[in-house]
């Protein structure tokens, strides 16, 4: 008899997952669900179902979330096609991904988009940063797939867009919340909302605060956001929302990744160059921005943004960095972003059919000046480089949307992009000579789709588009061989296309979606010299794959499913490290071949609910080599949630075990580290309980 593999496995327990949700529906009555709004897909408002593209909506209720709300991790687990991990290292941020696009950074977003109310979190040169949402103050968080996110820009392989609660206006009543949390391995959790306001003006302050002593040894980590929303509307056809961030995280050890050896020998160790060179990043934010949504008229909408911020970061790496060629083992980043959008909107008609066109430009700019130190074992030493990067944007976009028959709406966009990076070096040296230098990227990307209403249940769409991606400021900061910026690497630049089809009748709904992409010049690392990481490009990368989600939810129960299959290849030759071969047919690291989701909510009595979830994935390569892998895994949670009432205040009590039966397994992995260090587990059986209480 052949032995079951993995895929066997994810088969075998979506179809039973499928039967159990098709034979509570035949036990109970559907009940119609009205499905969440959407902007990501289009620059206006419009139903996920009815959008020309693969775009989920995740609702989010602050109050009644079984889960602490630290993560993003914790609320995207129900979408198809995107990766996303905690990977037990704040220093590192999360690692994210969307169709494969991502997959190769090591710390921070790449690859794709992140907006929070309608405010880049993504830099202009495509390095962006996950963890300054405030999910206590979050509505619901939109991810965008496919061609379409192109019309977002550089790196937009997909677009995670986070929008937060608006302060309640008059007549609606004012609300106060309050939390508290704790949890495995030190984890305590706080945070307060108030909200508020009169018929025209209101104000939102949301403070939280996480502390972890973490899963592994020196890992522990600290962190407070504040989330302050102002929102004016002077008139029915005016709405002037004013946001203010704050991100601080003072502490945040980093246990550096493992070896295939230490990680089966005790997941939970840190590895000597950890300790001895004290590595740990710290970081602090500050953002305010301006948002603008304005009716000329009943045909005419304008829209703008205005906004600035500082992120100051400090990090001390695994190693010196005292070589005269090298630039320190401690790195110190100040930068300094602003940017401004504005976009006009238009509803009109054509042969007496629905037309609606918007045009729009967006500017960003980003100065940071960088420093690096050598590491003496945890403090700061001799200067090794200092220089002042830039990075900066201007794109004009467009899109049309006509539904030119009853039953058939077609989508065509185009955006031009800018993009410019630059290089002040003020630390020349006989060893280190004057490296500054500057390079223009320009890209033109257009995008087609198509969609058919075949019923009032089903939607078939088809989409195609071209995109481009360029080197970070941290991808282009070395070259081989030699001191300064590799100003020569190039952009990766994709042709993107995908079908798929939405169903839903009743209180059930199925999504599907076949996709693929072809990159060339898609950027890749070339070697590690000093512990610096130098890029390369090469051609003929392919990302190819099927998305399915379905939902069912009626009566006390409530079924999810999401699945992605990605086939994600280099399909040419090249050489990395020492004349390396990478062979074609290689897989990309960190891109799992199969990753299934499912949960089963069942809500006995009113205000109580209970759920089991599942994730399963498949082995992911450590490297471009593919020489080791990541083994597959099975994750089981289990979550509760009650809320009742003491006089005028509501309250939640919640709990979850994760990973309940103790599972082993990597979490996530160090794509191409030169160490070997590739495995960074995940946590292990684990216990959070929690308590909200609102007016």
């Amino acid at each position: 008899m052949r032995k079951p593999n993995h895929s066997d496995l994810l088969l075998s327990l979506a179809s039973g997952t499928v039967l159990l949700g098709f034979t509570v529906n035949a036990c109970a009555q559907q009940e119609k669900q009205l499905d969440p709004v959407v902007v990501s897909a289009s620059r206006t408002e419009q139903k996920r179902f009815d959008a020309a593209a693969s775009v989920d909506a995740v609702t989010n209720d602050p109050f009644r979330a079984a889960s602490p709300l630290v993560n993003m991790s914790e609320l995207l687990s129900t979408v198809p096609g995107i990766q996303i991990r905690e990977r037990q290292n704040y220093a590192q941020d999360l690692q994210l991904s969307v169709r494969g696009f991502g997959t190769r950074s090591t710390f921070g977003v790449r690859g794709v988009r992140i907006l929070i109310d309608g405010i880049p979190a993504t830099m202009p040169d495509g390095q962006g940063q996950a963890a300054t949402a405030t999910l206590n103050s979050t509505r619901s968080i939109e991810i965008l797939r496919g061609p379409l996110a192109q019309l977002y820009g550089n790196a937009a392989g997909g677009v995670v867009q986070v929008l937060t609660n608006d302060p309640p206006l008059a007549p609606q009543p004012p609300m106060a919340s309050l939390s508290l949390g704790a949890g495995s391995d030190g984890q305590r959790q706080t945070g307060f909302t108030v909200a508020g306001g009169g018929s025209e003006l209101g104000g939102l302050l949301d403070v939280s605060h996480y502390e972890t002593d973490g899963y592994r040894d020196h890992s522990a980590a600290e962190r407070t956001q504040l989330n302050g929303k102002v929102l004016w509307r002077p008139t029915n056809d005016t709405r002037i929302t004013g946001v203010v961030n704050v991100f601080r995280q003072p502490l945040a050890q980093d246990p550096l990744g493992l070896t295939r050896a230490q990680f089966e020998q005790n997941p939970r160790q840190v590895v000597p160059a950890a300790l001895m060179f004290d590595t740990r990043k710290s970081v602090e934010q500050q953002q305010a921005g301006l948002v603008l949504e304005h009716k000329l008229d009943r045909s005419n909408t304008l829209n703008g943004r205005l906004y600035a911020g500082t992120r100051q970061v400090n990090q001390t790496l695994a190693f010196s960095g005292a070589a005269a060629n090298s630039s320190g083992g401690v790195v110190d980043l100040d930068n300094h972003y602003r940017g401004i959008g504005v976009s006009w909107t238009h509803a009109t008609r054509a042969n007496g059919m629905p037309l609606n066109w918007t045009i729009g430009m967006e500017a960003d700019d980003l100065d940071q000046a960088r420093k690096g130190f050598v590491n003496n074992n945890g403090s700061s030493g001799a200067l090794r480089r200092d220089e002042l990067d830039g990075a900066r944007n201007v794109d004009l976009f467009g899109q049309v949307d006509w539904t030119f028959a009853p039953q058939w709406k077609a989508t065509v966009g185009v955006r031009s992009s800018r993009v410019r990076l630059s290089v002040d070096d003020r630390y020349v040296t006989v060893a280190s000579p004057n490296d500054s230098g500057s390079v223009d990227y320009r890209n033109t990307s257009p995008v087609l789709g198509l969609v058919w209403y075949a019923s009032n249940d089903l939607n078939i769409y088809g989409n195609l588009g071209r995109g481009f991606e360029t080197p970070t400021l941290a991808e282009s900061a070395y070259r081989a061989g030699a001191t300064g910026p590799n100003l020569g690497l190039q952009p990766s630049r994709s042709l993107q296309g995908e079908v798929g089809m939405k169903w839903r009748s009743g209180a059930q709904s199925l999504d599907l979606a076949l996709f693929n992409a072809r990159s060339r010049d898609e950027i890749v690392p070339q070697a590690t010299e000093n512990g610096r990481s130098i890029f390369q490009n090469i051609d003929k990368v392919q990302r190819r794959g099927i998305e399915a989600s379905w939902r069912n939810d009626i009566g006390r129960f409530n079924t999810q499913l999401a699945y992605t299959l990605l086939d994600a290849q280099f399909r040419q030759s090249f050489l990395t490290g020492q004349n390396t071969v990478v062979a074609a047919g290689n897989r990309l690291p960190g891109a799992p071949m199969h990753s299934l989701f499912t949960q089963l909510e069942y809500r006995p009595a009113p205000g109580l609910s209970t759920a089991m979830e599942v994730r399963l994935e498949s082995k992911a390569y450590v490297d471009d080599l593919n020489t080791d892998a990541a083994p597959g895994y099975a994750v089981v949670n289990l979550r509760a949630g009650r809320e009742f009432r003491a006089g005028a205040t509501k309250w939640y009590l919640y709990g979850r075990l994760d990973n309940v039966f103790d599972k082993q397994y990597a979490g996530s992995v160090i794509v191409n580290d030169g160490n070997g260090r590739f495995f960074e587990p995940a946590a292990g059986r684990r216990v959070f309980i929690g308590l909200r209480t609102t007016l």
